[in-house]
Formats: structure tokens, sequence, C-alpha cells
């Protein structure tokens, strides 16, 4: 069996890249081990956490509006009804990229690939009927293989109340008690959903703040809520030891405020990912393999094999889905002959908490590392009308600007909606845009989006919802 292109794995970077790659006039195959498209993002993370953090804000919310003089009742949990309204989204989705496969001719094969060299991958596994032949060769192979949860040794004690994200999403139960090991993104927006399924919930972290590498002026609202929703947080203390004790998890833990064993109901370990680089024979090709195990690229995607491409998780920093899509279909259109490159300067990210945390662009402590000079305008949400009248007044809308220029760098949103008020900054830096630019473009009244039109203001010295005139 042979194909033009042969994109191995199916998540949003690999499909991307197929259907782009397809909509060019190429023939392509998709390898994928799980029998149905969307990989890690869409069966295991990114659309399944933030369909549950959606039950979790609804939740919140029914507490916020006993200000309003609204009263529920006590909250009725069926977990089997959640876990299969969850699986009801994944099923819809992923049955929509079958069709969308389908339509562009777009083969799948349900197998896991194994290089044999940089033209041919050996197939095992998933399902024979979606193959003819053990073997499948290419003119081009764009890997797509993503990452998968980071376990430590001393962590994987082979006990099922030991879980990661993966195992988290299953919602398997809601335990009386659970410990989070790491203050990441992951880590807080499940445990955010735990808790207001009705868990305690107790982060650990090594560290000395939540969110490490986030800006801090954006960490500390969520770091406020949190300290409220969660039993403990735990900062700049270390885990030691796990030891499954039967029906709870025994955790040995040094710190500051904890010396000992605490014991836990079920512990998710969320301590970073991994890509997946290693055990399909990249070995047999010349891709080059760095000391994180990233595939090393180009701007045009492609590895030190001339016949191989990577891209998503596997390639670098960000993991975020939406880098590996704009980087799959750079790619695709690359193997088209097309002149592509991935030349990014703002990819967003979103902590999809609440408050959410959005930011894009270089932030300010970055900046500082760097020795680049940088200002920063702030517009607190305080002075919002909306924000006022939804209650939501803890955000804020953060620009980093170049002083010589006015020129948008970087942009950092806390509050809600964070991460859809993010996307007009990823344009404004994208497209170099001054500070002018977005403070005099007419933002619609009342809404957030106008705090992001107001922090210019502030810089400007033209903001009259706040007393902070330009210094001269």
């Amino acid at each position: 069996m042979h194909s033009q292109i042969v994109v191995l794995g199916g998540g949003p970077g690999g499909y991307a890249a197929a259907f782009m790659a397809a909509d060019l006039g190429l023939e392509v195959t998709i390898v994928e081990a799980d029998p149905r498209l969307g990989g890690t993002c869409l069966l295991r993370g990114c659309i399944p956490s933030k369909a549950l953090l959606h039950v979790a804000k609804v939740i919140s919310e029914t507490r916020e509006m006993a200000e309003w003089g609204v009263a529920f009742g006590k909250m009725k949990l069926n977990v089997d009804t959640m876990r299969a309204r969850k699986e009801q989204v994944i099923d819809t989705l992923t049955g929509g990229l079958a069709q969308l496969a389908k339509r562009r001719k777009v083969r799948i094969v349900n197998a896991r690939g194994i290089f044999v060299d940089s033209q041919t991958v050996q197939l095992e596994g998933g399902d024979p009927a979606t193959y003819d032949s053990e073997r499948i060769t290419f003119d081009h192979c764009i890997l797509a293989t993503g990452s998968v949860p980071a376990m430590p040794g001393m962590f994987d004690i082979g006990s099922d109340r030991v879980m990661d994200s993966t195992g988290a999403l299953q919602l398997a139960d809601v335990p009386k008690t659970m410990l989070i090991i790491g203050g990441g993104y992951i880590g807080l927006e499940m445990g955010s959903v735990y808790a207001e399924l009705g868990t305690e919930v107790s982060v650990v972290e090594l560290t000395d703040g939540l969110l490490p590498g986030a800006d801090r002026d954006l960490v500390k609202p969520l770091a406020k809520r949190l300290g409220k929703l969660f039993a403990h947080i735990r900062l700049n203390t270390k885990v030691v030891g796990l030891k499954d004790v039967g029906k709870k998890v025994e955790v040995q833990m040094e710190g500051p405020d904890v010396e000992g064993a605490i014991a836990y109901d079920r512990v998710l370990i969320s301590v970073g990912r991994r890509p997946v680089s290693a055990g399909f024979g990249l070995e047999n090709t010349s891709v080059t393999i760095n000391d994180r195990g990233f595939v090393e690229v180009d701007q045009q995607q492609r590895t030190s094999d001339p016949h191989i491409l990577a891209i998503g998780d596997v390639a670098g920093d960000p993991m975020l889905a939406h880098k590996a899509s704009h980087e799959g279909k750079v790619a695709a259109e690359v193997l088209a002959g097309e002149p592509a490159a991935f030349d990014k300067v703002a990819i967003p990210a979103v902590v999809f908490t609440d408050p959410e945390i959005a930011w894009a662009g270089i932030t300010a402590e970055e900046a500082k590392q760097s020795g680049r000079k940088v200002t920063i305008a702030q517009y607190p949400w305080q002075a919002s009308g909306r924000a006022i009248a939804m209650g939501i007044t803890e955000g804020l809308t953060k620009w980093i600007i170049d002083p010589e220029t006015d020129r948008l760098l970087g942009c950092g949103i806390v509050g809600s909606g964070a991460g859809e008020l993010i996307a007009e900054a990823v344009v404004a830096i994208e497209m170099g845009c001054t500070v002018r630019d977005v403070a005099d473009a007419i933002h619609p009244h009342p809404t957030l989006s106008e705090t992001v039109a107001f922090a210019g203001e502030v810089h400007l010295g033209s903001a009259t919802e706040v007393y902070r005139p330009k210094r001269k």
C-alpha cells in the first residue's frame, strides 16, 4: 500500500494537516491507533475538560445568584448522566471529523504505525479491516504523534487511585478528598471541576506560586478564588512518596506548613506532559530528537530527514492544539509546493479556570529576562460597567507596549471570558498595531471587550473611567 502523504496521528494537528493536504490535491492517509479521530485534545483533553468546566461554572453561578436574591435547592448530582453527556459531546465531534475525512477522500488506517525506514511504516494492531497490507510506503510523512501526561517513576505505584489527567476525565466517581500534585493549568482546571462537584481538593506545588511562568498579576485573582474553593494550597512543598493503603493513598510531603503523611481518596498527578517521540522507530530514520524528547524542525516543519515533517506537541513548545493545527496546515502547504512557513509572533494560551487567564505575545517577565524595555498599561475591571453588573470585578486587562513605537507586543487578561477576549489582542499583535489602533477602534458598550481598548487608553492618558492621566 502506498500513499503520497502519510500523517502519523489523528489529533488536531494531524487531521488539520491531512484535510489541508487533501484540499490541495494530494493523496493522504491518516494512520491513527485510536479508532476515532481527534487525538488527546478531543478524546482525553481540551474538549471533555471544557465540557466539565462548563458544568462547574454553572454550579458556581447558582451560588453567586444568592446575592441577587435568587436561591436554588441543593444540588443533585448524577455522575452517570454527566459522564454520558460528556461522551456525547466527544462522539458528535469525532463523528463530524470522520465525515469530513470521507468527503475529502482521506484514507483512515486504524493501526499503530512504526517506522521501518524513512519511507515505510509497519502497521500493527488496531482494526486490520482498515488496511490491506502490513506496510505502507509514502513519499512524505507528517509526524503528529502528540504528547502524553508525564508520570514520574516515584508516583507510578500501580494504584488506580493515582490518576493522570486522562484518568481524572473519566470521572469514575466524585471522591471525598483529592490531592493534585502540580499547580499547572491542567491540575487547576481539573481541581476546579472536582471541587465544584463536591470533592475536598488540595494542591501541592513545588515552586512558590500557582501556574509557574504565568504573569503574577494575572495569577493573583485566580489564586485568591482557589484559596476559597480548595481545602489547601501548599506552595514550596515537595511530595517525597506515595503509598496505596487500601481505600486511600498516603502522601508523604515536605514543606513549610506540612511535614509527614496525609491520606487522600484519590491523587491526580499533573506535573506536565512529554512528547511522544520514542517507541515507534524514529531511530530507523534520520530525524533528530533533542534532549527534551522533541523532534527538531525548521520553520517549514521539516525535520532533518527529507521525507519526514513534524508538527504539534512532538515538534516543541508550546504544547497547544491551536498551534498544532496551524503547523499542520503549514506542513501540508509546504508539501504542495507553496511558500509557507510557521512564523507566528503571538500564540495565545488560555487557562480555563474561573476566572480564566489568557495571554499572547511577550510577557513582562520575558521582556525583563531579555533586557527589553517595555511599558505596561493595565485596566482594572472594577471600572468596567459590565464587570460590575456581572459581579466579576476581579478581572484585569494588561498590555505590554514598546515605549519607542507604541507597538503592541503582548497582552494578558484575567477574568470571565478571557479566552475569548484574547483573540483581538492576537490579531493586533500579529498585525503590528499600535496602542492607538486598538484604543481608537470603537468597542461596544457595555462589554468586557471595552477593557482591551481602555487598557490602551490608560497608556495614552485618555481613559475616562479611571483617573490615570499620562505622565508628561
